[in-house]
């Protein structure tokens, strides 16, 4: 019997319509509707997922709090066993707010190759934990565009442990914290619906395009496919949670807690693609580490990266 609050439903729900609607795209955004049918993995989708080593995946812990976690391994650690199931040979790491992770919960998954500026979005439920290995029952699978993803080359850690540092637990961002977010040009969130589900999503952007501040942290929303599948889920319900990881140590930031799209005036300081569109994140609960084992030592920008605009240069 499949997860009885997991809504399968194909089409946008109440939420990304209205966002939609406030954007002017809705039409727009109606023909990219039959992307959110049922799932089928075969082809092309199945040889990209038998080649990957990093996804992320948003699911609760088992107080009910909402986590996006790295999810890492060789190539065929994600593996396609029917149309509709998808084996993960791996778990959260230990120290990781998901590393034990209650089955029977919709689950999102994000699948990103940073070198090719390609990632997979997976929705589904998970049915089944143990053995060092998850199994998703897939109910979405659909791509998205290469905007804002920058390239890097991942590689095995040559490594330290598993272990070997503390994770911290807390509910106030250090200063490490906020370097960390400053000089992130890429960050992986996880959002929820009532009746869909939880997904998780990517986000990039030049380094500084995360602003932190006041205890909080916002980022401008860009242009993209104008499904609007993460901001139409926080207008359904503020829950969020966010994946900071700096790629040439190692070190991770799992943020959790309440989001909310802004509507400022189009042009404003800090609204970098001019979309009028913003995300004020307050965090609740966070986890810090080095919990990342995968490392790449250059990075590319994203053609397609716009420029801040609110640094004293751009003035």
């Amino acid at each position: 019997m499949s997860d009885p609050v997991h809504n399968t439903t194909a089409g946008f729900h109440e939420g990304e319509l209205v966002v939609q609607r406030h954007a002017g795209v809705a039409k727009d955004a109606a023909r990219l509707s039959d992307m959110l049918a049922p799932a089928q993995l075969r082809g092309g989708v199945m040889r990209f997922l038998a080649e990957r080593t990093f996804a992320a995946i948003t699911a609760r812990d088992t107080t009910g709090m909402l986590w996006i976690s790295p999810l890492t391994g060789p190539p065929g650690f994600l593996r396609v066993t029917s149309p509709a199931t998808l084996d993960v040979r791996t778990l959260p790491a230990e120290g990781d707010p998901l590393h034990h992770l209650p089955t029977d919960q919709p689950v999102g998954l994000i699948v990103v190759e940073f070198a090719a500026r390609r990632r997979l979005r997976i929705n589904g439920t998970l049915s089944h934990t143990g053995s060092g290995a998850l199994r998703i029952a897939v109910e979405q699978a659909y791509g998205n565009c290469p905007q804002y993803i920058q390239h890097r080359r991942l590689e095995p850690a040559p490594g330290a442990p598993s272990g070997a540092e503390p994770v911290r637990h807390g509910s106030t961002l250090t200063q490490d914290d906020l370097d960390l977010i400053r000089r992130s040009d890429t960050f992986l969130i996880g959002t929820t619906h009532p009746a869909r589900g939880n997904d998780a999503s990517h986000r990039g952007g030049p380094a500084g395009f995360v602003r932190a501040e006041d205890g909080g942290l916002w980022w401008p929303d860009y242009r993209g496919n104008n499904m609007f599948n993460t901001l139409g889920n926080l207008e359904a319900d503020p829950t969020a949670a966010l994946l900071f990881c700096d790629f040439t140590t190692g070190r991770t930031l799992h943020l959790s807690g309440r989001a909310a799209l802004e509507w400022p005036q189009p042009g404003a300081p800090g609204d970098d693609d001019r979309t009028g569109r913003r995300v004020h994140l307050a965090p609740q609960q966070l986890v810090a580490g080095r919990l990342l084992p995968l490392r790449a030592d250059t990075v590319t920008a994203a053609p397609d990266n716009p420029p801040l605009t609110d640094q004293p240069s751009a003035r």
